[in-house]
């Protein structure tokens, strides 16, 4: 048998392992501890064996699975802190002024007397009064409502108006308002008006006589017989067919025939009709007989 050489004259002598430096030590240190406070608590750890000769420490857990376990530390570390801070205003504000450690120490302290509200001069001025609103009872409604329908049917609202008799040719039948001629309608000034234009030859506006040249002082009837005298127009107790029939009742109406000592006449709102109306009566009652104007 052939006896080999001694085997180490050909084998290369290994370099000596380096020993770890001491920031190698610390970093190594370092990551073994934060493993070991992010491991979970409830479950039981591995001890992890440390070889300052290994240079390293044992591979940790991914970042994924440190990242979760640190936001679930603070999440835990941070709200308790926050709820503290919040429920307790007057200490998480600050002290109040004049509070001092004698306070603190008494047990006596009422908790009103932590707080104190100034409320100005003013905001103690004002007050609340009931007599600033008022209603309307039942009875003050139904009073006003019944003069204003009242007021509505003097105004002529509700007057329902005819079938046209024989003779009323009044353009203006049915109108309560002033009318083109300046009186208002369905009057019997309004009517006189109209019928003393109609004779004239004129049916429309422009009116040969209105309000503002035949009675402009006063368009109520009562003053018609003054208007006749302030324009110089004759008057007489005589009757005449188209003379306007004048009475102390501030009524006035148009005399359409005469028959010896009685006249017919046409009027409207005889007796407040608001309506066309004739009548015969004797002269001797009219109080005056106000001729055509010229």
């Amino acid at each position: 048998m052939v006896e080999q050489p001694y085997p180490t004259r050909r084998r290369a002598l290994s370099k000596p392992e380096k020993a770890p430096s001491a920031w190698s030590r610390k970093r190594a240190i370092a990551r073994a501890e934060a493993a070991l406070i992010l491991a979970p608590v409830t479950t039981a750890a591995t001890p992890t064996q440390y070889s300052p000769a290994a240079g390293r420490a044992p591979k940790a857990r991914s970042r994924r699975a440190g990242a979760k376990r640190f936001l679930g530390l603070l999440t835990v570390m941070v709200i308790p802190g926050f709820l503290a801070a919040t429920s307790i205003p007057a200490f998480a504000i600050g002290t109040p002024p004049g509070f001092g450690e004698e306070n603190l120490a008494s047990t006596k302290l009422a908790p009103a007397d932590l707080q104190s509200v100034n409320v100005s001069a003013t905001a103690a001025e004002i007050g609340v009064t009931r007599e600033a609103i008022s209603a309307e009872t039942h009875s003050q409604l139904m009073t006003r409502k019944a003069s204003a329908l009242r007021a509505q049917a003097r105004s002529g609202a509700f007057s329902v108006v005819g079938p046209r008799q024989a003779g009323d040719d009044y353009p203006f039948r049915g109108q309560y308002g002033l009318t083109s001629l300046r009186y208002v309608g369905s009057q019997c000034t309004d009517f006189v008006a109209w019928r003393i234009n109609r004779d004239k030859g004129v049916s429309g506006a422009p009116w040969a006589y209105t309000w503002a040249n035949m009675t402009p002082g006063n368009g109520n009837a009562s003053g018609w017989a003054r208007a006749w005298a302030n324009n110089g127009w004759k008057t007489s107790k005589t009757p005449v067919v188209g003379a306007v029939a004048w009475f102390n009742g501030n009524h006035v109406a148009y005399v359409k025939s005469v028959s010896g000592g009685s006249v017919h006449l046409e009027e409207y709102n005889w007796n407040g009709s608001r309506s066309y109306h004739t009548r015969t009566i004797p002269s001797s009652s009219v109080a005056l007989f106000l001729y055509p104007p010229p």
